[in-house]
């Protein structure tokens, strides 16, 4: 009987202390694992009507990555509406500007599968840091937790750029 009240009295004080957990602005979003089981109905758009070109034998090559004629473009459409140019929306490479900065970024080599990468090394890194059984049992998120060591704390990080003499013109005040 003494083992079955400390059983009982050890799974109130479970339901209590879950019960205190503190729910973040969007849990559905914060969670490791999502618990839907489906698409989200309002990000689906509805495609244009298939379009036959005038001429199959002057058929331009395929792009990849590229956008399709038929795939809706609700901000190319707002632009339209307002006066504007869709065309400016399209990217049309990398600016002039900018060619020093990616030359340097890529001044180590690029690798064409750095997206598979991270997502692998992420994948791995979540499955290591699942929580522990009671809050893989419960449900709890863990992901604050699973990221905690990568968080970077902007206020310190401007403080140690600015001891360090580096100017830091954009950085919004400290709040305190």
């Amino acid at each position: 009987m003494r083992l079955y009240r400390g059983f009982v009295v050890t799974a109130l004080a479970l339901a209590v202390l879950g019960g205190c957990a503190s729910r973040s602005e969007n849990p559905i979003l914060m969670h490791v694992a999502s618990s839907q089981r489906g698409p989200d109905e309002f990000s689906i758009l509805p495609t244009e009507p298939l379009q036959a070109p005038p001429d199959f034998s002057t058929l331009p090559p395929p792009t990849p990555g590229g956008s399709n004629l038929v795939d809706p473009d609700p901000r190319a459409e707002a632009v339209s509406a307002l006066g504007g140019r869709p065309a400016a929306l399209r990217s049309q490479g990398v600016p002039a500007a900018d060619g020093a900065l990616i030359a340097h970024a890529a001044r180590h080599g690029v690798s064409g599968e750095i997206r598979d990468t991270l997502a692998a090394e992420d994948l791995a890194f979540r499955q290591r840091n699942r929580g522990r059984i009671l809050e893989r049992l419960f449900g709890v998120n863990v992901y604050h937790r699973a990221y905690s060591g990568q968080a970077l704390d902007r206020h310190a990080e401007l403080e140690r750029w600015r001891v360090g003499g580096r100017r830091t013109p954009g950085a919004p005040p400290q709040d305190r």
